[in-house]
């Protein structure tokens, strides 16, 4: 087949205004393929300890149209060097590389701005454990009941490929399941669940004078008054309203390989500087639009207040964050300039993820320590306006009356849930009037909704957890 041809075939995949592309951006569609695929296999390779064809065909099933070119992807995983190179027909090649301590890295040629990170003593948690060595087996018939349906498969695709569910109630875990070869310290990829940790990392930073929500951003590129960039706050950057035109990313399918955010994923070794140095669409403020470019920047600003390196990073989010949450099994992934991939590169295990969404069901607060500044976690949960999946500042919400609020609420989960969400079935929903956590991993295609059945899991979890005995559907 001719590189013509294959492009022919993605572009067929999009929508008609994707057809108009430059021929420069078409270019690019093998190069971001290859490189979303490196680095998944090798982040679930070395740090999840998977295996690298389960990861392959679990991720790539998971995305619509991808079958049309996963017959032309070839990876080769070498363990002794701790790297992974994937092609595809040629026409692209991407190089991902395992460093200790920091994940995964796209190699695109620049030498990394930072080393391996110094061994860290983890500090004493504050949040009290939420359970012992074992996996907690479910309290209850009905929750035995929520998980075995989470976990069953259904007799054709799209299939749940659920890897693991933690409930926590009243902040103790109260059931748990994992697939096979995986356990309860398996750091598993987050997707755009890492979005909210960048929030609660940038709120830590407010808390402390670093950052305000509604002041313009330190971004050099941005400080001219006459740029209207330099208008951006904080708070358009989580709320995704800060009006670059980078494209979207709301969807994971083969189709939006072709967004320049995606250019900045996985083609740019400094993607902050990328995003930054990009025009506007449409006013800070005005518009929503789900993009990764705005968490990138807001990296870029969580590194710098930091200290400026990848080391800083860790040292500042280990001792505000992690260590008093007792959150030990974190890796977060940078690009080469040193700054988080923070809208989507972070692996915990499914019981970290819990505590950090116990984090938030306590207000912000662990043991005696605010984490959080007063009032974060209601502002996290606010409504966007015009966010019609129904967003906040950095976690999806069920307040407001957005389409996706209205319609989570109508397939029965609580009206004050919010959560953290990552493409392909990754949720950490936080439920404050039912005191609840439920943590759900796995790959799952987006569409239909109720591919990865946490509507149901939802459902069920409230319904054992609060006296009800009959779980929804009647199971």
């Amino acid at each position: 087949m001719t590189r013509r041809k294959l492009i022919l075939i993605l572009a067929a995949t999009t929508a008609s205004g994707a057809l108009a592309l430059s021929v420069a951006r078409a270019h690019d569609v093998p190069k971001v393929a290859t490189g979303f695929v490196a680095n998944i296999i090798c982040s679930e390779t070395f740090v999840s300890g998977l295996e690298p064809a389960r990861i392959f065909s679990e991720t790539t099933e998971a995305m619509p149209g991808v079958g049309l070119i996963t017959w032309a992807m070839d990876y080769q995983v070498d363990r002794a060097r701790k790297d992974v190179t994937v092609t595809l027909f040629g026409l692209g090649r991407s190089h991902a590389v395992y460093r200790e301590g920091l994940g995964c890295m796209l190699d695109h040629g620049a030498a990394p701005a930072d080393g391996p990170l110094p061994t860290a003593t983890p500090q004493p948690a504050l949040l009290p454990e939420i359970a012992g060595p074992s996996i907690v087996a479910p309290q209850s018939p009905q929750l035995a009941l929520a998980l075995d349906r989470a976990f069953a498969e259904p007799a054709q695709a799209p299939f749940r490929r659920t890897r693991a569910i933690v409930v926590l109630k009243d902040g103790r875990v109260v059931a748990e399941r994992y697939a096979d070869g995986i356990g309860i310290d398996t750091p598993l990829l987050g997707f755009s669940a890492t979005k909210s940790v960048i929030s609660a990392l940038t709120g830590i930073l407010v808390r402390d004078g670093k950052l305000t929500v509604d002041q313009p951003v330190p971004i050099a590129a941005w400080q001219n008054p006459d740029d209207p960039r330099h208008a951006i706050t904080v708070d358009h950057l989580l709320r995704h309203t800060a009006g670059l035109a980078l494209g979207s990313s709301l969807e994971a399918s083969l189709a939006s390989v072709l967004e320049p955010v995606n250019r900045m994923k996985f083609m740019e070794p400094d993607m902050a500087a990328f995003a930054e140095g990009f025009a506007l669409e449409s006013a800070p403020g005005r518009n929503w639009n789900y993009n990764d470019g705005n968490f990138a920047v807001l990296s870029h600003l969580i590194r710098d207040a930091a200290g400026g390196h990848a080391a800083d990073v860790m040292r500042f989010a280990r001792r505000e964050l992690f260590d008093p949450l007792g959150m030990h099994s974190v890796v977060i992934e940078f690009d080469a300039a040193g700054t988080p991939e923070g809208s989507s590169q972070m692996l915990a295990s499914a019981r970290d993820w819990a505590r950090f969404g116990q984090l938030y069901l306590n207000d912000g607060v662990a043991g005696s320590k605010r984490i959080l500044p007063e009032g974060w976690v209601k502002y996290s949960a606010s409504p966007t306006p015009n966010a019609w999946v129904g967003y906040g500042a950095g976690f999806w919400t069920n307040l407001g009356d957005s389409f996706g609020a209205n319609y989570r609420t109508g397939h029965g989960w609580p009206r004050d849930a919010f959560y953290a969400k990552g493409t392909i079935g990754q949720y950490v929903i936080i439920v404050p009037s039912q005191r609840l956590v439920i943590v759900r991993l796995g790959r799952s295609p987006n569409a239909p909704p109720a591919a990865d059945g946490v509507f149901d899991l939802v459902r069920d979890v409230v319904a054992a957890t609060s006296g009800t005995a009959k779980l929804a559907g009647g199971n």
